[in-house]
């Protein structure tokens, strides 16, 4: 039997309290800034030097900064880019900026579940993975609905990582359709 969650099970508040970094601006990462900006989080997006993303995420409003910048000003970090760029990226500019007690959100569990991310102690690695293209969130988001999302944790290294998952699951508007709990490993396989 599944475990399925919805807003009334999350706390919004959790991750209010937190500063987030949206790594990418493609299908899903253009939905999640914009969805937690509406939900009132401290969110900002970072991209690589001349990506054509840049103007697009500034023209919606949102706070755009070198993905080093955003890594070291967040203590949750989503990587909304594609998997094969994932290692790379976070090795030169995000694993530089981690600290104990910060968070790194997937939204598919490739990198960590073969071991090509290896985030170091003290930081909680969580996934929330909407079950539909980004442009599907944000519509359904806007509209008052919801889209469902897969949501794991591979490391809770604060004691925190659900209530944290669970409450940005909901600010970007998946808990209005159901989140289910599941793990990195049953994702990706």
């Amino acid at each position: 039997m599944a475990n399925v969650y919805y807003e009334k099970d999350a706390d919004r508040s959790v991750i209010a309290d937190r500063k987030v970094a949206i790594i990418g601006y493609g299908s899903q990462g253009h939905a999640h800034a914009l969805n937690l900006k509406e939900s009132g989080v401290d969110v900002r997006v970072g991209l690589g030097v001349g990506s054509k993303s840049i103007e697009k995420a500034s023209s919606a409003g949102l706070k755009v900064t070198t993905i080093e910048e955003a890594s070291a000003e967040a203590d949750v970090i989503m990587i909304l880019i594609p998997d094969t760029e994932q290692k790379r990226v976070y090795e030169e500019s995000i694993a530089p900026n981690l600290n104990a007690g910060d968070a790194l959100f997937f939204a598919h569990g490739f990198n960590i579940r073969f071991g090509y991310i290896q985030p170091p102690a003290g930081v909680d690695v969580c996934m929330v993975a909407p079950k539909g293209p980004g442009h599907l969130v944000r519509r359904e988001y806007a509209n008052g609905r919801g889209v469902p999302a897969i949501i794991a944790v591979e490391v809770d290294a604060t004691g925190n990582a659900w209530p944290l998952a669970l409450s940005y699951a909901k600010a970007i508007g998946a808990l209005r359709a159901g989140g289910i709990k599941t793990t990195f490993t049953e994702e990706t396989e």
